[in-house]
């Protein structure tokens, strides 16, 4: 596991009224401090990829829909420099995923429907100075093939 990433098995409690399910609280230890919750979608077979925060730190989960997510450790003082770490996360697997500052992320929508994703941050967005750092899905900077693997 990439050093500072964290996950955390979500459980969903079902009854006669709907589910329930809880994400984050402020006594997990992915919790650090609260900027804003959003809700970002993917379409099926998009790939958004590749970015990182220097500040910011990611707790998303997929509420609808699966994702492949993957992460990536550029960071030069990390044990884990040049890991890559996958996941697959959504309505079949329900997971959160606490994505340290400095760590490149992404995903692929894999499923047939829209991908719903709740994320929490720990900064607001910044309008005027985004703290995002990008690349394009197939920078030769990380090595990953978001093809899927047959066989």
């Amino acid at each position: 596991m990439i050093h500072g990433v964290r996950i955390k098995k979500l459980k969903v409690i079902p009854d006669e009224r709907g589910r329930l399910m809880e994400i984050l609280r402020e006594d997990d230890p992915e919790f650090t401090r609260f900027g804003q919750v959003y809700m970002t979608t993917t379409y099926p077979g998009v790939i958004k990829a590749w970015h990182y925060h220097k500040l910011q730190e990611d707790n998303f989960t997929v509420v609808h829909g699966m994702l492949k997510v993957v992460l990536y450790d550029p960071r030069e003082d990390s044990p884990t420099k040049g890991e890559l770490n996958e996941f697959f996360i959504g309505e079949h697997n329900p997971m959160l995923i606490h994505v340290p500052a400095g760590v490149y992320h992404g995903w692929k929508c894999i499923g047939q429907k829209e991908a719903i994703v709740i994320n929490t941050v720990s900064r607001k967005y910044d309008y005027e100075n985004p703290d995002e750092y990008r690349l394009p899905y197939d920078s030769p900077q990380i090595p990953y093939d978001w093809g899927i693997k047959m066989g």
